[in-house]
Formats: structure tokens, sequence, C-alpha cells
């Protein structure tokens, strides 16, 4: 058997990995698109692309009639699932396989028997693996999805007065995620480590396991860094998640790549979580350290092929980063927008996955991950670092990102030592440190770029001026940064900065020496939109003055969409009730990942705007609680406190 045509089910970044490998292997591709990706990096790449009518996931890639009907209309003779969306889904892969094509992935019985974690559960303790028991359990209780993984459907409860309103929302958010409401309840783990192990088996019986990876540093249950080997791991302990993977694997005849993940109490002891019967996310850090393409050999086991001799030994240490459109500061909130530049320059052991390129929109119906940005070196402290520096350098202008947090994470001395627990990032300084000299500086360099377009003999006057005024406000925390300084005979002269000279200005950057430091800031401009980026950091801002914020002229007490999104649910509330602070009202669908926007204070629901399906744009008046002191608020919250995931794992 011998594939000729692959179309992935799938879209962004896996999208495009999985064409590469194509593309090296000689394999023509195609790609599915819904409207809202009509332009995406993906469908630019493929061969051939099939359109999905509609924009949601619902209507597009989780038609899996309308994929199989894609590939056939394409002329596919085989079907990658990718991640997320249809890869874990029994009947999409029979479905596949009904239609006389090449399933890239596990059989559909395969799928089934791991596919739900409470049967999984079982199959894993009839063979002795150790498995969490929620039976009876006290809190704090985990609630997840049964069909699916990667944090979509999962809550935290700290208390038994909360486990019916989270199960509902956990249900709501695994229907739309998987199509199937399951969920199933098991002790919370606080300091648990997150270890999985990588599987790759043949038809012919073989199964070899390739290393773990710990991808413990999560927010809401999803993974933000994954690493292999995993540190502070001794050979007992990675004897035994070996064996115990190897041995889940057999005992469901499983056939491809495939992952079984584990939770490591502080102890040491490991629980069978689940096995993600697909490629994961974090799949390149295990590609790096074993030289192993796993999509070529996902490939080569679909088409019969056998695994040969030994599997390969690790060589050196790999890291991911996952790059997100998103604001740590503020619960993690989607960012969406345009791309403006993305550029993360390349190097030797640098590897970057990325689903978008300069001028493609980062939207609101799909998750907000940009890149995976993998370093591979020979020790882990080179990786990191190498990591670090990398993405401190990236060019990202556009959405807000989560650039700034991972570099912090990978400097942190409790990261850099190892074995850092899932709950690592519950008590991280999300928002970083202030740095008002790095504001100011790069504030002043943005005016002076402006000032340079504004007079383009560079702005330099015979005589002393006037004090120029040019005002910004920070995107990071809506800082306002006003900027004073005179054109002279030796060129601009800034107000109020006695330690900075200006050396040299020009519409793309400006050379500043400070305290006798000489320093280059490169400013790029969007429309009102400001990116200084300099050897110090990376500093975003909108040049003021700027539109009208979205609440000028609302009625006090209004509470405002964070983002533009979808009213999923609407609390049972009506009209004229008494709500208290903090209460949930309703819940936005942005980015897979639903919002709670809750009352911001005790008062009267004098108005509600919206009902469920509803689309609301960023700042649009959702409802109004009267009370004393009411005030204009944008009030959302990610759905639990310990929060939730995306699709992706």
């Amino acid at each position: 058997m011998t594939i000729s045509s692959v179309l992935v089910a799938n879209r962004g970044e896996i999208a495009r990995r999985v064409f590469r490998t194509c593309r090296a292997l000689g394999i023509a591709t195609v790609a599915v698109y819904s409207d809202a990706d009509a332009s995406a990096a993906h469908v630019r790449e493929a061969d051939a692309a099939v359109r999905l009518p509609g924009e949601s996931s619902a209507d597009t890639y989780l038609r899996g009639e309308a994929v199989v009907a894609a590939a056939l209309a394409a002329g596919a003779d085989a079907v990658h699932p990718g991640y997320g969306f249809l890869s874990e889904n029994a009947g999409f892969a029979r479905a596949v396989l009904d239609a006389g094509l090449v399933w890239i992935g596990p059989s559909p019985e395969a799928i089934e028997a791991m596919g739900s974690k409470t049967r999984a559960k079982r199959l894993m303790r009839d063979a002795g693996v150790p498995v969490l028991d929620g039976t009876g359990a006290p809190p704090p209780l985990l609630i997840k999805a049964a069909a699916g993984g990667g944090g979509r459907g999962m809550r935290v409860v700290r208390e038994l007065g909360s486990l019916d309103e989270e199960l509902a929302a956990a249900r709501a958010e695994a229907r739309a995620a998987f199509g199937d409401d399951e969920v199933f309840v098991e002790p919370y783990v606080e300091d648990g480590r997150h270890i999985e192990v990588q599987v790759l088996a043949d038809a012919h019986g073989t199964v070899w396991t390739l290393g773990e990876r710990d991808c413990s540093v999560q927010r809401r249950h999803q993974k933000v860094v994954e690493e292999t080997p995993a540190p502070r791991v001794g050979d007992d302990l990675r004897r035994t998640l070996h064996d115990a993977a190897r041995e889940a694997a057999k005992a469901i005849g499983y056939v491809g790549a495939g992952t079984v993940e584990f939770l490591v109490s502080g102890a040491g002891r490991p629980y069978f979580l689940e096995m993600n019967t697909r490629l994961q996310v974090e799949h390149p850090v295990t590609e790096c350290v074993t030289g192993l393409d796993l999509v070529r050999e996902q490939i080569r086991v679909a088409q019969g092929a056998r695994l040969t001799g030994r599997p390969p030994a690790p060589r050196g240490h790999a890291v991911e980063a996952r790059l997100y459109a998103e604001d740590p500061a503020h619960e993690w909130r989607p960012q969406a927008g345009t791309v403006h530049r993305f550029r993360i320059e390349p190097g030797p052991g640098l590897r970057v996955d990325s689903g978008v390129e300069d001028g493609d929109e980062v939207g609101v119906r799909y998750d907000p991950m940009l890149a995976k940005v993998v370093a591979h070196a020979g020790t882990r402290e080179e990786a990191l670092r190498l990591l670090a520096r990398a993405l401190e350098r990236a060019r990202l202008h556009g959405p807000l990102t989560n650039r700034d947090l991972l570099v912090r994470v990978l400097r942190d001395p409790r990261f850099v030592r190892g074995g850092v627990s899932t709950a690592f990032l519950a008590d991280f300084d999300l928002a970083g440190p202030d740095d008002p000299s790095l504001d100011g500086l790069s504030a002043l360099a943005a005016a002076l770029a402006d000032a340079a377009g504004r007079h383009p003999l560079g702005g330099w006057r015979n005589v002393p001026s006037q004090p120029q005024l040019k005002r910004y406000a920070a995107v990071r925390d809506g800082a306002v940064h006003e900027v004073r300084y005179r054109h002279t005979r030796r060129g601009p002269v800034p107000v109020g900065h006695e330690d900075v000279r200006v050396l040299s200005y020009a519409t793309g950057g400006t050379v500043l020496e400070v305290a006798g430091v000489r320093r280059k800031f490169e400013v790029a401009v969007y429309g009102d939109q400001v990116f200084v980026d300099s050897s110090l950091g990376s500093r975003a801002f909108t040049a003021l003055p700027r539109f009208p914020e979205p609440e000028a002229g609302t009625a006090p007490g209004s509470l405002l969409a964070p983002m533009p999104g979808t009213v999923v649910r609407i609390a049972e509330v009506a009209v004229g009730d008494r709500v208290t602070a903090g209460q949930p009202l309703l819940w936005l669908e942005a980015m897979k990942m639903e919002h709670r926007v809750s009352a911001p204070a005790d008062g009267t629901l004098t108005a509600l705007h919206v009902e469920p399906g509803r689309q609301v744009e960023l700042g649009a008046v959702l409802a109004v609680v009267a009370g004393p002191g009411s005030t204009d608020r944008r009030t959302a919250e990610p759905a639990a406190a310990d929060g939730e995931g995306r699709h992706l794992s």
C-alpha cells in the first residue's frame, strides 16, 4: 500500500507540520478549511484545499462526513487527523476506512478502548497499572471529560457545594468540544507532576517507547512548556513509566504514534491518567532528541512498514514553549487581531512550528496558539538558555502574547532546578515586574521615530523650539506615557530624561545613549499600533489620541464583553432579580474557552441584552447591574477559579 495524497483533517500549526513531512516524502497535500480560515496559512500551503461551509468547529472541522467527502472530492487516498477535533473519534476513523481511505492512526477499536477515560482506567487497572479512583473521595476533586483531553471539560472542585455547577459547566464544554458530555471525577493531586511516555507501534507487534516528557508547567490544565528527558526522574521511575506505557499499548493492540500520560505524586508514585491515541502537540521535543520524524513514522506504519532494530537512544535535551495570543496577567484572556510581523530568528538547535505568517488574522473561533518554539542542545541548561533567548529576541507584532511569561518561566530558578509540579504557575507572578525605565525609553524611541517621519530631513532646527508632546498607551497595562522633547541645532533633546542622549533617529528606529550605554530601539508602526523592540525587551503601544473606549456612554453598572465571542449560557436570572458580587450571570465562549461574566457588585439586574447563541463584539453591553456606586465594568473570568484548558494537549 502506497500513500500518494494526504488530507489533514485539521488546521493551523499541525496541518502545516504534517504537510512539511508529506512534501519531503513526495506526497500531495489537501487542506480543509472553514469560512473563518479561508485565507489561513495552512490553506495557502496545501496543494489543494476544500471548503467546509460555516465558521464554528461544530459546523466544519467536527463534521466527519464533510471531511471524508472532502478527501474523496480532492482525490486523497489517506487522512491524517492531527490533534484535537476528530483525532480521537473512533466513528470518524471508521468512516475514513469505510470510504476506502487509509487512516493514519490507530484502529477504531484502539481509539474506543482508550477514548473513554473511564473505560481506559478500568482497562489499565486490570493490567496492573495504578490509577486514581474518585469514588467517595473528598475535595479537592477533578472533573474530566470522558471523551477527550487537553483540559476541555475539566474543572477543579474545592468545595462540594460547587460540584453541581462545575459538573454542568464541564458537561457543556465537553459536549461542545467532543460531542459527548460524559464526565467523571477523580482526586485532584495538588503537588503532582505530569509526565508522559511517547509510544510508537507497528502492525506486527513491535512497540517502542521513545522517552518521557515532563509537561508539568500548565495553566488551566493546558500544557505551556514541555521537555524531554524529564528532569529529576530516577532510573527506577523511568523504567516503571516506560514499562507501563508499553503494556498499555500492547493491551489494546495499538498501532501508530500515541502517548501514555501519568500523574506522578510528590512521593514519586505514578498514576495512569489517559492515553492519547494521536500525535501530541509536544511531539517535536521527542523528534529532536531521537532524530525521528514521527509524522513520517506514522505514514510508514499506516502503509504496513515494520519498526526495525531498536528505538534510537535520546541525545541531548529539548524544550518546547507554546506561544499563545493571550494575556496571562488578565486571567489568560485570549487575544485577537492581525499578526503584522512574526519573526523568530533561525539558528542551530532552534525549531519553530507556526500556524501563522505575517498578515494573518488571529480570530476568536479557535485555539489561539500561534506557534511552538523548540530548543535542542547538549544539556538542559543550554536548551533553556537558547529557548529563552530566541523568544526574547522574537519580533511579535500583533496581538498580545504570553512571550514574556515564557521567558520568565524558563529563567525561573525553581524551574531551572527541575521537577516543578502542575501547580507551578498557580503562585507565579503572571504580570511580571514593572519596568518604568524600559517603558519610558520605548515610548521615547517611538516618539522620535514618529518625529522623523513627520520631518523628512530629520526634524533638525536652527533655533530651539517649544517642547513637542506625544502620548502613548501601553498595551500591556493601559498606562499612559507622555513624551516631551525639544528640537534643537544638535537634534532632538528629551525632556525629563537627563541621562539620555539621542545619537540617531529615523522612522524605523532610534539609537539612544542611556547612562553612557548605547542602545538601539527598533520601531514598527501599523496604524495607531506601535511596537518597540530592543535588547532590553519589547513593548507595544497605542498612539494617542485613540478611538474612544468601548464603554463610553454606557449606563453605570454595565457589564461589557472583554473580547469578541459567543454567548453560550445564561444563568437562571431575570431582569429585576437581586444579584450578589461575583454571582455568575452568563458565559462567553472565545477561542474554545468559556469565560464566566459575573456581577461586579451587589445590586439589581436591570437589563440583559443577550441570549444564548448571540455573537458579541469587544465592549458590547451584555447586562446592567444597578446598585450603589455602579460603574461600567468589563468583568469576565475563566469558568472556574482553577481554570480550564483548551482542546489541545
